[in-house]
């Protein structure tokens, strides 16, 4: 199918550079351009941006469909990115639907497979949004397993048409989505879950799907099944960037090696220590992940990066746009030694309203004393 070897078109570094407050006009008073132009620095990738901006164009608000699987600790991407992201899609006029997809979970036998542990995890993940800043206003939490036994009669009659149209072949190139590969012993869920995913999309009537680049095949999948049922209006499909891990050679964060990411209740000193030992030579750009952070967490959290040092190292600076901050650091006007403290202090500053919510509000406390004792499994 075309889209799934669609032209990848990163968001231009003027849309990147946009903050998490992005824009302080009403959606009402926006242009379709300008509520394209906040919408489309979303995602790393989008399918297909002319179907994007035709849709803002002629409905005033649109359903965009996130989801996420209750499955342990949050890590920094999945709380602050997610509510950046969030905070811009409602800021242009959109109706945001995270699925809080606990049956998903369980299909993937994460928390072991206890529904009750998942759950717990999925109430302990809408506390640190609430904390970290998310418009709620514009929120809507979807529990998967209410919302499907609730409207049974129109949720599996759809999985089964999707699963009947499609080859298995073609169900298995999705298994990615589950955080699984193919050499890895697979279960029957691993059938079930693609069909299941694609099928939420229309349940949730989503007109956008914003999830990260690693669910992009099943998003693909839902285009490619209106185009079995002759479906005019296709799901648009906005992949978001995917935040390595802080170690050398990490393609993402795991929840499973804490040294790899930063939780978003994690203390001070934690965080100091994690980006005191991050992957950050010298002069080198690609693949690392603390040039990554701060082009994709404090320039839009902040609209700027704070560096202090001393006067021999060139004195303080602040940088209002990453491609001054990286044409130092190649150049090494800019040190490692410099730029971890000031991620640090950066990091920090987002995450303390974080803590203070889990050290002050007994629900909040005891979610976080539960999660922490969970095991987490793969």
């Amino acid at each position: 199918m075309e889209e799934e070897s669609a032209v990848h078109i990163p968001p231009s570094d003027e849309m990147n550079s946009l903050s998490v407050e992005a824009s302080s006009s009403s959606p009402t008073q926006m242009t379709p351009e300008e509520r394209f132009r906040i919408v489309r620095s979303v995602g790393e990738e989008c399918i297909q941006e002319d179907e994007l901006l035709n849709l803002l164009t002629k409905k005033p608000q649109p359903i965009c469909y996130d989801g996420f699987e209750p499955s342990g600790r949050m890590h920094i991407a999945q709380g602050v990115m997610k509510t950046i992201s969030v905070n811009k899609m409602i800021s242009a006029g959109c109706k945001v639907k995270i699925w809080v997809a606990d049956w998903f979970a369980q299909l993937n036998n994460k928390m072991g497979g206890d529904l009750k542990k998942i759950q717990t995890v999925g109430r302990y993940l809408i506390e640190i949004w609430k904390a970290a800043g998310m418009d709620l206003n514009g929120v809507e939490f979807l529990w998967s397993s209410e919302e499907i036994n609730s409207r049974a009669s129109e949720y599996w009659p759809l999985v089964m048409d999707i699963a009947r149209r499609n080859k298995l072949p073609r169900i298995m190139r999705c298994v990615q989505i589950m955080g699984r590969n193919d050499q890895e012993e697979l279960s029957a869920a691993s059938i079930f879950y693609p069909c299941m995913q694609c099928a939420d999309i229309f349940f949730l009537k989503a007109d956008i799907c914003q999830l990260g680049m690693d669910q992009r095949k099943v998003n693909v999948l839902a285009r490619e099944y209106c185009d079995d049922i002759k479906r005019k209006n296709k799901p648009i499909i906005l992949s978001h960037h995917m935040l390595p891990g802080l170690q050398q050679g990490q393609e993402k964060m795991s929840k499973s090696d804490p040294s790899s990411s930063i939780f978003m209740e994690d203390e001070e000193a934690e965080v100091n220590l994690k980006i005191k030992k991050a992957y950050c030579p010298p002069k080198i750009v690609q693949g690392n992940p603390c040039l990554e952070y701060i082009k994709f967490i404090i320039f839009p959290w902040f609209n700027e990066f704070k560096v202090q040092r001393s006067a021999a190292n060139g004195g303080d600076k602040t940088y209002t746009s990453h491609e001054e901050l990286i044409a130092d650091y190649v150049e090494e006007k800019l040190h490692p030694s410099d730029l971890k403290p000031a991620l640090s202090k950066a990091l920090n500053k987002i995450l303390q309203p974080v803590r203070d919510h889990f050290n002050k509000d007994a629900n909040a406390k005891d979610l976080l004393k539960r999660v922490k004792s969970y095991r987490v499994t793969r």
